[in-house]
């Protein structure tokens, strides 16, 4: 009969380590052996046996520099917002100015405006007189006609007009238009007298002479005439209407008979 196996109890704790710590707090119930006995952290020995040198310290020695500080937040520029706001400035005008030129364009299709007519019909020399000293003393009774094409435009003339006939650059006689009203699609027609005297000179008369013989003496109408027009009631502020006759007559120092407007072209304009 074999031997029965013997089993002897072991302290298993003889030949180990107890933990560094308790297994249990401080302040809790004890265990009948007590609490385990508090180990010392050695430093650790080089295979010499002599100790190493501790690890270096992360606190920063004294009299170094601290460590850079991180840059500051960027601030936001406000270009963005100039850049809106000049946008919507420039949206806006060009808005307005799209909407005004629409208003033009309408007003314009309801009113059709035209543009007035003028001519001058008769021109009569009743005197012209040069004496030694070349001085030329002149007088022109014309007749001038004013037509208003216009459906829905009345002309209102004022006084403070200018009227004059030259010769060259030489102004012969001037005059005024009497202030008058034109209504719608009317036509109306003025009698007018100028006068006056210029110093000519001695090729300025060779000039003319030459002009007369040929029949064909050129002359300049001008006349500066402030205006309103009116839209219905409603009266516009006020402008000059300029207008130019480019006349050629058959003569004008031979005042013996009525001369004839052999050529007449006139151009109307506005000065504001």
């Amino acid at each position: 009969m074999a031997d029965h196996q013997r089993i002897h109890p072991v302290d298993l704790e003889a030949g180990q380590h107890r933990p560094s710590a308790p297994l249990v707090p401080q302040g809790s119930f004890r265990s009948d052996k007590g609490d385990p006995p508090q180990h010392h952290h050695q430093r650790p020995r080089d295979p010499a046996g002599q100790h190493l040198p501790p690890p270096p310290s992360r606190v920063a020695p004294r009299g170094a520099a601290p460590p850079p500080l991180p840059p500051p937040p960027k601030r936001r520029r406000r270009g963005g917002c100039c850049c809106r706001f000049l946008c919507c400035v420039v949206v806006t005008a060009v808005a307005l100015a799209v909407l005004a030129a629409a208003a033009v364009g309408a007003l314009y299709l309801a009113l059709d405006p035209k543009v007035p007519r003028y001519s001058v019909d008769r021109l009569a020399v009743s005197a012209f007189q040069v004496d030694p000293t070349l001085t030329a003393r002149a007088r022109f009774d014309a007749t001038v006609t004013a037509a208003n094409p216009n459906t829905r435009i009345a002309i209102q003339y004022e006084r403070g007009s200018t009227l004059g006939v030259w010769y060259d650059s030489y102004q012969l006689a001037r005059g005024a238009l009497p202030a008058f009203y034109q209504g719608r699609r009317n036509t109306t027609v003025l009698a007018v007298a100028m006068a006056g005297e210029v110093q000519l000179g001695s090729a300025v008369m060779a000039a003319l002479r030459d002009a007369q013989a040929t029949g064909a003496v050129p002359l300049v109408f001008r006349a500066d005439v402030p205006v309103r027009v009116e839209l219905g009631s409603v009266k516009l502020w006020r402008v000059t209407s300029r207008v130019r006759c480019d006349l050629v007559v058959d003569r004008l120092m031979d005042v013996s008979s009525p001369i004839k407007i052999k050529a007449s072209n006139c151009k109307f304009g506005i000065k504001l």
